[in-house]
């Protein structure tokens, strides 16, 4: 398959969807993430039947326990994800929202107001709770399709996750394509997402320092630089 056209065909499906979801309706927006909330609590066994593939696969591995534990999920901590897409949910809708204005001498009046980035890349490691959180949740509340890429040590995990969310956003409103997942776990799949410019307005990497900068250095997309993982 070929990594950079898959990739390349998702993006260019988040840009599509993004116009429409520019302008979503807030009670549309918080139906979705209501919606998103219930699905990884109704369908919670799949998600966990992933993860267990998983952390088989990294204790296989010999990966650090601390590194396990993030990994990791349980019941408790669907529950915990999925509330924090409903306290998303509960939070203002930030878009259209000014949060400076001036007069000018002449009577010029000038605002700023909130708008959506359009289309956002996340690139981020082994937290399965990421996907919901920070990508979907966050980014959906903003009015920004997404286009997200997790770890390899959770790729079951992340895609499991990232398919009920999609399903249950896109049956509640949201536009068709605003939640794109990267299967693909080799570095080729992070270099195609730094080299869509265009199509992504910004990346956020999310992990260790060597993703990061990897990502800053190589980047044709505006990236913003987040602190460094442990």
């Amino acid at each position: 398959m070929d990594i950079q056209k898959t990739i390349r065909e998702k993006a260019e499906a988040a840009k599509r969807a993004s116009r429409a979801l520019a302008i979503l309706s807030t009670s549309v927006k918080n139906d979705a993430l209501r919606a998103m909330a219930d699905a990884l609590e109704k369908r919670a066994e799949l998600v966990l039947e992933a993860n267990a593939q998983d952390l088989e696969e990294a204790r296989a591995k010999g990966l650090k326990r601390s590194y396990l534990d993030r990994l990791m999920l349980n019941e408790g901590r669907i529950r915990q994800m999925a509330e924090g897409l409903r306290q998303t949910a509960a939070l203002p809708d930030p878009i259209c929202q000014g949060d400076y204005s001036t007069i000018r001498p002449n009577g010029l009046e000038i605002r700023r107001v909130r708008v959506p980035l359009g289309v956002i890349g996340i690139i981020y490691e082994a937290r399965p709770n990421v996907t919901a959180d920070a990508a979907a949740g966050l980014c959906l509340k903003a009015g920004n399709a997404v286009l997200l890429r997790g770890g390899s040590e959770a790729i079951r995990s992340n895609t499991a996750i990232s398919s009920l969310l999609a399903k249950a956003a896109y049956k509640a409103g949201v536009p068709e394509g605003a939640l794109q997942f990267v299967e693909f776990t080799a570095r080729e799949a992070v270099d195609a997402m730094t080299h869509l410019s265009g199509l992504l307005d910004v990346i956020i990497p999310r992990g260790g320092a060597g993703l990061i900068r990897h990502v800053v250095e190589n980047s044709s997309v505006p990236v913003i630089e987040t602190g460094t993982g442990v």
